[in-house]
């Protein structure tokens, strides 16, 4: 009992420190949160680690900014694309604070209370989805961020499934709600409707549009007005007269969501009997964290309002680190799966989840979720088994850096001086842990870039920091042409790309024109018997694959998220020998590589190999390699081969007026109108669009709408081409094949 007093004094006396340099915060305006939060408690219970994700336009960094003055980590606001010039803290990039928009997701930390925040602000554009990807990936809880105008949009939809993806609790928040139009009823009806989630309000505005001074709390049934110059003062008064009536509809809404899921709420909401505040407050924290429901917070960032209840919110009903299960995977022990502790004293296990270039060299963003990560200790990444000694821990608040001597289990924090890739786990190496790497979505969209004759070394050196910090931006030089292709999300991705390496390299460089990303695939199953046979003297080469190749079927229960390519070894006894299996799993990985009517990879492949035969002293790895290769090669005509385009999803947003001219434009550029919806003034279209028809559509509907009209586009999937379409890609590869004989 006296060493579990003495560690638990330790521990609070760690993270005391590790905090102490930031400044004092407001106070926390919820009781239970102060009251619950003494220091007899581990100091992991106060910690939360949460991202803010929305769409675009959304305000997540607005919002980001009041929660940083709240809590006294800035003395100051600025705005997005502000007048003063000075713009959002976490928007440290000159483009970002240009464009008026988050380009990469940024990190920072500070207190509400009693409470230790590490917040990521991620991007809102779905070119960069992948921030929101990998900042996802390693926290624990979320901050869904709704307009509340627009309410759900295409990218909410992305958010939510990427959160569901890492079963992310969440809490959301209806923001903008000082806008003409805002309707916060909507907005659940949207989350519910579109998002498929129990989402129900725990508060009201009072007022909105101009109006909107505050909220209703409907946990306590009062109200909080917010004032002072930035709504730092909260007044708590009694329920305005003309809100009692909607107040108790919307709480008795808000208890029979949760009677959904929680037994002791379901039991008084049957009996109709109310619960009171501390268990209502009891069942939202419990089945937030459990993902079963999602309570709904409202107001207005940019006007100041709301946004301290929603930090009670995050301590109330987020997870601690304590109550979040990771696992990973014991790559000593066939990658059996292993719950993580997330103890002080456990073996180091942290995954780098970011990385970028510093003024002092790589930046490497790591989650701890066991053990110490320590100043000058010696770590092992898992995937090399390079042992590496930590030169330098830093704290992030956003592009400003706090060293520390130490960080431990649950915290986020980043490492100077490590190379290494993103997604590379680390370990004191006391154990073969290994964390799942992250979904990372294909580039839909390619660039033939050319640099001038000076800037050659300095363009090679852009291409590989980039790759290496964002794994959706790819390059390769083409075999036949020379020209360095660059691929990525889209065309906003790419153009920032190409500015960065101008202004951060001095790059010149000449852009080509836009390439999709087509594939092939196959509609139908053939079979397969091919037999390579070389002989010239001495050994030779034999090796025969018998088997057929048919669509890979996703619906599968083995299908995994993302997969493109499935090898069986259906093969009973050893026609080929086990150790030639991996030669031609590996042949048929380099056949679909590149596909024999376009040029681009073959995707949604099953092979399954049934039989072959080996030659004692001429067959060999390269043999059946050779073999696979041809084999797939031989049956792919008869697969019904067909070529795919990406499609993507359309969320245009026009005053009404130009409803007609912007259908009739989509309609031009073969577009697949899904649905309109028309409120307060705007009408939304949604559709799906090929990429190719998209090039150029900025400035189509800037002028179709005098600049009023926005739009997004998110990758879907990919489709047939048309009949044309498919011939006119074929006679293109054909010609470039026949130029490059000639050469």
């Amino acid at each position: 009992m006296m060493l579990r007093n003495a560690l638990s004094v330790c521990r609070r006396c760690h993270f005391r420190r590790s905090i102490s340099k930031i400044p004092s915060c407001a106070k926390s305006t919820a009781a239970a949160v102060s009251d619950n939060n003494d220091g007899d408690h581990d100091p992991l219970s106060t910690l939360r680690n949460f991202g803010i994700s929305a769409h675009i336009d959304s305000g997540k960094t607005t919002l980001t900014e009041r929660i940083l003055f709240y809590t006294g980590r800035i003395n100051q606001i600025h705005e997005v694309r502000g007048k003063d010039g000075v713009g959002a803290k976490m928007d440290s990039m000159e483009l970002e604070r240009e464009k008026g928009i988050t380009i990469q997701s940024a990190a920072t930390h500070t207190r509400w209370g009693n409470n230790h925040m590490n917040i990521i602000d991620t991007p809102g554009h779905v070119d960069f989805t992948v921030e929101v990807e990998r900042a996802l990936r390693v926290l624990d809880g979320a901050v869904l961020v709704l307009c509340g105008v627009s309410g759900v949009q295409s990218q909410s939809i992305t958010v939510d499934r990427q959160m569901k993806r890492y079963s992310v609790p969440r809490v959301a928040f209806i923001n903008k709600l000082d806008r003409e139009g805002a309707n916060p009823f909507k907005c659940i009806s949207d989350l519910r409707s579109k998002l498929f989630l129990n989402a129900a309000p725990v508060q009201i505005p009072i007022g909105l549009e101009k109006e909107h001074t505050g909220v209703v709390d409907l946990v306590k049934m009062e109200a909080l007005i917010f004032e002072g110059e930035h709504g730092e003062k909260i007044s708590k008064q009694a329920i305005p007269e003309n809100l009692v009536t909607l107040a108790q509809e919307k709480r008795m809404e808000m208890i029979e969501a949760l009677a959904e899921v929680d037994e002791e709420i379901a039991e008084l909401f049957l009996m109709e009997e109310e619960p009171d505040a501390e268990m209502l407050h009891r069942a939202i924290r419990e089945q937030t964290i459990a993902n079963q429901f999602v309570p709904v917070f409202m107001g207005s960032a940019f006007k100041n309002k709301g946004v301290q209840p929603l930090l009670d919110a995050i301590v109330s009903y987020l997870p601690s680190p304590l109550e979040k299960q990771n696992e990973a995977l014991d790559l000593a022990d066939e990658e059996k799966v292993v719950p993580l502790t997330c103890g002080f004293d456990a073996p180091l296990v942290a995954l780098a989840f970011k990385l970028e270039e510093g003024r002092f060299g790589q930046l490497t963003y790591m989650r701890i979720y066991q053990g110490t990560l320590a100043k000058g200790n010696t770590i092992f990444n898992v995937g090399n088994r390079k042992k590496i000694k930590v030169p330098r821990i830093v704290r992030m608040n956003s592009n400003e850096m706090e060293d520390i001597d130490e960080a431990r289990a649950g915290e986020i924090v980043a490492m100077f001086g490590v190379d290494c890739s993103s997604g590379d786990t680390f370990t004191d190496g006391a154990t073969q842990l290994s964390m799942e790497s992250m979904f990372v979505p294909e580039p839909v969209m390619s660039l033939a870039l050319t640099p001038d004759s000076k800037s050659g070394t300095k363009f090679g050196k852009a291409l590989s920091r980039f790759s290496k910090e964002d794994p959706t931006f790819r390059h390769h030089v083409d075999d036949e042409s020379k020209q360095n292709i660059v691929s990525g999300m889209g065309e906003l991705h790419l153009q920032i790309y190409i500015e960065r390496m101008r202004r951060e390299f001095d790059v010149n460089l000449e852009v080509g024109l836009p390439q999709v990303n087509y594939r092939e695939t196959l509609t139908k199953r053939n079979d397969f018997s091919y037999l390579h046979k070389k002989q010239s003297g001495g050994s030779g080469q034999y090796g025969r694959v018998m088997g057929f190749i048919e669509p890979l079927d996703l619906e599968d229960e083995d299908a995994v998220e993302g997969e493109k390519f499935r090898f069986t070894n259906g093969i009973l006894g050893n026609a080929i020998p086990p150790e030639y299996i991996e030669a031609v799993r590996k042949g048929f990985v380099e056949a679909v590589e590149k596909g024999a009517q376009t040029g681009f990879p073959v995707e949604n492949v099953h092979v399954t190999i049934t039989d072959g035969e080996a030659h004692a002293v001429d067959s060999s790895e390269l043999a059946f390699r050779a073999a696979a290769v041809g084999a797939f090669r031989q049956a792919f005509p008869g697969a019904g081969p067909t070529v795919l385009q990406p499609m993507m999803d359309c969320e245009v947003n026009v005053p009404s007026e130009y409803q007609g001219a912007v259908i009739g434009g989509l309609n031009r550029r073969r577009g697949f109108i899904k649905d309109t919806q028309t409120s307060e003034g705007y009408t939304r279209i949604n559709a799906t669009v090929s990429l190719e028809d998209m090039f150029g559509y900025s400035t189509d509907i800037r002028s179709n709408t005098q600049g009023k009209g926005e739009f997004t586009m998110e990758y879907a999937s990919h489709e047939p081409v048309t009949g044309d379409k498919k011939a006119q890609l074929i006679k293109a590869y054909q010609a470039k094949l026949a130029e490059r004989h000639k050469k």
